[in-house]
């Protein structure tokens, strides 16, 4: 038997493998609360333009409110036969209030439907990682505070450059996620405009009031172009790069724990919550959350580049295709939801070794570049000049195996005869 949803025209029954590989309801039975709210906005609307009855507007809201009410509690029984989200509510409004569900339709398409349906996913989703971003900002900017004179090497090639604290080092971290959040909220406004009421693609001959329901869902306003609202799905590819950026600044600072927390560092202890144990070797202590969060973020761009096939070279309008741009979508919010909630438990709860990155920090002459400074602004040195005379002090500090600040005066006045004792509050960290 065809579906009665949309099979008039149809007499067979759709081939089960069809039905499998049409059927979506497992992935956009996440939609269901922006469907409702959807559905409400636009019965609402129908009435007010008088293209239903207040009756059987009233009818479609209190059944479009049991209906939420049967999946909040696990009540609802979703049925692949059904294809999506919008059909199973569709049909299971018929059996509550009769043929008055099938007023809820009028001037309206899945394709805006849906559409709809998933821009205020989205938008959702935005204001909800800008507000788990904040919450590991917050955590970065008090461990800042709290170590803006904890010494600790910087580093350019994974090689000691200059001495830094590690207020600083994570309070980059913290501008990298504010910008994190300002490409979300730039994500969130673009999308800010409601498909609903461009219907298949050609808008429809009632009189619909689009404005009314863009205010009623919160959009900024209705699109303008028919035939754009019901096939862009920029505002998704969009989102997956924010999520795949935001990603990929976890995955730094993922990686430097990992550094950080190894022997060989020692800069950090991870606390037993954030670790795992080795089942051979009873002494390891193993950063698994920060590789995982690291390796995630091969997921976030692999979810990015799967949308960004799907919606190569597709003509307008709505095509099929379509129904593949949100499992990617709601897998990259999921898993930078995780990544978010544990590196900020990581951080939060890391021991730092305060003396064991001071003396990183005297390592691998790494004020020689404030000596060279030095030499500028009190000798009057050209810089190029003074960058080649303490290229030969750091020469002679490696043969003698000292740091610069452990020279005597007379090593460095061999190169440089103007040098003073003074130098030295600049070699001291």
């Amino acid at each position: 038997m065809s579906n009665k949803m949309w099979g008039g025209r149809f007499e067979a029954a759709p081939d089960d493998i069809m039905t499998q590989i049409n059927a979506s309801i497992d992935i956009d039975r996440r939609l269901w609360r922006q469907d409702i709210a959807g559905s409400k906005a636009h019965a609402a609307m129908l009435v007010k333009q008088n293209i239903i009855s207040d009756a059987d507007g009233q009818v479609l809201q209190n059944g479009l409110d049991r209906i939420a009410g049967e999946i909040e509690s696990g009540q609802f029984d979703f049925k692949t036969e059904l294809e999506d989200i919008h059909m199973n509510i569709e049909a299971r409004l018929r059996e509550i209030i009769g043929d008055a569900a099938g007023r809820l339709h009028t001037g309206r398409s899945r394709n805006d439907q849906v559409a709809t349906d998933f821009k205020l996913w989205v938008r959702d989703a935005c204001d909800d990682l800008i507000m788990q971003i904040e919450g590991l900002q917050d955590t970065l900017h008090t461990l800042s505070k709290e170590h803006d004179t904890t010494a600790m090497p910087g580093f350019t090639h994974l090689q000691v450059a200059q001495p830094v604290t590690l207020g600083l080092h994570l309070d980059a971290y913290w501008h990298m996620l504010s910008r994190d959040k300002t490409r979300l909220a730039d994500c969130r406004k673009r999308l800010n405009k409601s498909p609903l009421g461009a219907a298949a693609l050609a808008g429809t001959p009632f009189p619909i009031d689009r404005d009314m329901t863009a205010q009623d869902l919160g959009f900024e306003r209705p699109m303008s172009n028919t035939m754009d609202a019901v096939s862009a799905r920029d505002f998704a590819t969009e989102f997956l790069f924010c999520c795949t950026q935001c990603g990929l600044n976890l995955s730094r600072l993922a990686e430097e724990i990992i550094l950080w927390s190894s022997s060989q560092f020692g800069f950090i202890t991870l606390s037993d919550q954030w670790s795992t144990g080795s089942s051979i070797m009873p002494q390891k202590k193993n950063p698994d959350a920060a590789e995982l969060i690291r390796a995630k973020t091969g997921r976030l761009t692999g979810n990015l580049t799967q949308l960004l096939m799907v919606l190569k070279a597709l003509p307008l309008t709505y095509n099929k295709d379509l129904q593949e741009d949100k499992a990617s979508v709601f897998e990259s919010f999921d898993t930078l939801t995780l990544c978010l909630s544990a590196t900020n438990g990581m951080v939060a709860t890391m021991r730092v070794h305060k003396d064991k990155m001071r003396e990183a920090a005297l390592s691998g002459f790494s004020t020689a570049t404030r000596l060279a400074d030095w030499l500028v602004m009190n000798l009057n040195i050209p810089f190029r000049d003074a960058h080649h005379i303490t290229g030969q002090i750091v020469k002679i500090a490696e043969t003698k195996g000292c740091r610069l600040d452990e020279l005597e005066l007379s090593d460095m006045q061999q190169i440089e005869r103007g040098i003073t004792e003074d130098i030295f509050n600049s070699l001291r960290i």
